[in-house]
């Protein structure tokens, strides 16, 4: 269904939910908040139910071979880094642990290439993370993020896509990212024009479907509109060489001036000032605009028609 819509790359999430949270240490925390107050159970249960029984990764990889789609899934314990890692192609650090070096660079040390999430997160994490990918692999993946699960329109402040161009300015040789939880398109189009190639959405069949991440993933026919829009944007953004353009040849003659005749004008004669005036078109050959003061005083070689353009060849 996600390759149907366009996906590249179908992400799961590998993780126990006792070496991901603390039943006791949520409880202590009192009342859930953010995305979490939504939520009708505990953490702990919630992340239990979304676990992925290790039995299913033989045929989620089957799965997405059969689709055409990559298969890609997030570890979240040092155990499951080498359960999963016959099977992928890559690694993504989520947010929550990039300030984790020990199980960064057990991903890194595969030697593959790695996504970094940077969501809640400082420049000094995101530094101090790159650090420790960068011992072992230089194929790295650095996405910007924002942590709050909520949908709200609100958020769309908190997005920071302009951070895009502080990654740039900071690593250089990075291939650029978004992992974005917000409805529509807007915050994937922005981050595909600041340079961002890889694109990490949720994905559902049914927004209306139980379970914390539904409402804010993305349906197949909203993926395959954000698939389309920003395929359009790629072509509308070009390769940055600014040139008068294959589909704009035609324009440039109908849309441009150049120097045409007031009167006919008999070979051997001067061109005055008075005998130009500066009109479209501008077929191939016209003198243009700012040749202007070079044909005054010129001779014409030939006889000249009002209305013509002046060439160079007609002058001496």
């Amino acid at each position: 269904m996600c390759a149907e819509a366009g996906a590249d790359v179908a992400k799961f999430q590998h993780f126990k939910a006792q070496s991901i949270v603390s039943d006791t240490g949520f409880k202590n925390l009192g009342k859930q908040s953010t995305h979490q107050a939504k939520w009708k159970k505990s953490v702990y249960e919630v992340y239990q139910g979304a676990s992925i029984n290790l039995e299913w990764t033989d045929e989620l990889v089957k799965t997405c071979k059969e689709a055409n789609v990559q298969f890609m899934t997030s570890p979240y314990s040092a155990e499951l880094i080498d359960h999963i890692d016959p099977f992928v192609s890559a690694y993504k650090v989520g947010s929550g642990d990039i300030n984790w070096d020990l199980l960064v660079s057990q991903m890194a040390e595969k030697g593959k290439p790695m996504l970094l999430a940077s969501g809640a997160s400082s420049c000094d994490d995101v530094y101090n993370a790159i650090n420790a990918l960068s011992s072992y692999t230089q194929d790295i993946v650095l996405m910007q993020c924002n942590t709050n699960y909520t949908a709200s329109l609100e958020n769309f402040k908190y997005i920071q896509l302009n951070v895009l161009k502080t990654y740039a300015n900071m690593f250089p040789n990075l291939i650029l990212g978004l992992s974005d939880h917000t409805p529509g398109h807007t915050t994937v189009l922005g981050a595909v024009a600041l340079g961002a190639r890889i694109i990490e959405k949720h994905f559902t069949d049914n927004n209306d479907h139980d379970g914390p991440d539904h409402k804010f993933a993305m349906n197949p026919k909203d993926w395959k509109e954000m698939v389309v829009r920003t395929r359009e944007l790629e072509f509308a953004l070009g390769n940055g060489i600014k040139k008068i353009e294959e589909n704009e040849m035609q324009t440039a003659v109908l849309q441009r001036r150049s120097l045409h005749l007031t009167r006919d004008i008999k070979a051997g004669e001067i061109i005055k000032e008075s005998d130009l005036e500066i009109l479209r078109p501008s077929p191939e050959g016209a003198l243009q605009p700012n040749d202007f003061k070079y044909a005054i005083g010129k001779k014409a070689q030939i006889d000249l028609a009002k209305g013509g353009n002046l060439k160079w060849m007609d002058l001496r």
